[in-house]
């Protein structure tokens, strides 16, 4: 239980879902730290759950001097920056996924900006606070690499952030700070009320169930659990590459 031990960690979007799921398995193993998000309730909410050794800091990923302001404050309250796990992303508030013929330039630059472009500055942005050695976790998806309907510019934007942690993992290596991808699958989240009808709910989670070979959604406390693997010194020799976390929907195909 205690293999991030001394260690302090910053997850944006740590307030809710896979990124609560994250902070909640790194408190178990002992780090402390920082959890981000936009909305004050939820990060309050959070915060009180995990206790007295993570504090919430209000911030927009997609805003640069929100990220200073996250990494100057997780600076002056623990002294150091040993874990990042950009987490933050996903849907754009009020702008559902769509298909080519339904997506809007607007569209189009809100998900790259928050999926991509933030994931890019986040990391940029907490170097002169990272310590030598440290870990960065960014959070890809599988829909990096198997289409859906109305995914496309979601799952290109996630299949760029894989790309990002090979060509990080290089810029970084004279402080031998590491760079991975942790892709989760489809996770049981509140995110699916957001995109689907409450009507239609169950159905859509019962399809993903139905394709992925181990026969449930994943939780987010089983990406925690990987993130911790990826945070501790257990993946010392790992760099710059990507571990999938989704139950086979990747790799092993259901024939039915």
């Amino acid at each position: 239980m205690n293999k991030l031990k001394d260690k302090v960690a910053v997850i944006t979007g740590g307030n809710s879902g896979i990124g609560f799921g994250i902070a909640e398995a790194f408190k178990n193993e002992g780090a402390v730290g920082v959890i981000t998000g936009r909305n004050q309730a939820t990060l309050d909410r959070s915060v009180t759950e995990l206790g007295e050794d993570f504090v919430g800091v209000t911030g927009d990923v997609t805003v640069n001097k929100d990220l200073e302001n996250i990494f100057r404050k997780t600076i002056e309250r623990f002294g150091k920056i040993d874990v990042l796990v950009v987490n933050a992303g996903g849907i754009v508030d009020g702008m559902p996924m769509a298909a080519i013929n339904d997506v809007t330039e607007e569209n189009y630059d809100s998900y790259m900006d928050l999926n991509l472009k933030s994931t890019y500055f986040t990391v940029q942005k907490s170097l002169p606070y990272l310590n030598d050695g440290a870990s960065v976790i960014l959070i890809g998806s599988s829909a990096a690499h198997r289409a859906a309907p109305g995914m496309t510019i979601y799952g290109a934007a996630k299949a760029a952030v894989i790309s990002l942690a090979k060509g990080l993992s290089l810029d970084l290596l004279p402080r031998k700070i590491r760079v991975n991808t942790l892709s989760p699958g489809s996770i049981d989240t509140p995110v699916f009320g957001k995109i689907v009808p409450e009507e239609q709910l169950d159905r859509v989670k019962q399809m993903w169930i139905d394709i992925t070979p181990v026969g449930r959604q994943g939780l987010p406390s089983d990406i925690g659990n990987a993130a911790v693997f990826l945070a501790s010194d257990d993946s010392s020799f790992i760099v710059g590459t990507e571990i999938l976390s989704d139950g086979g929907l990747t790799n092993i195909s259901l024939m039915k």
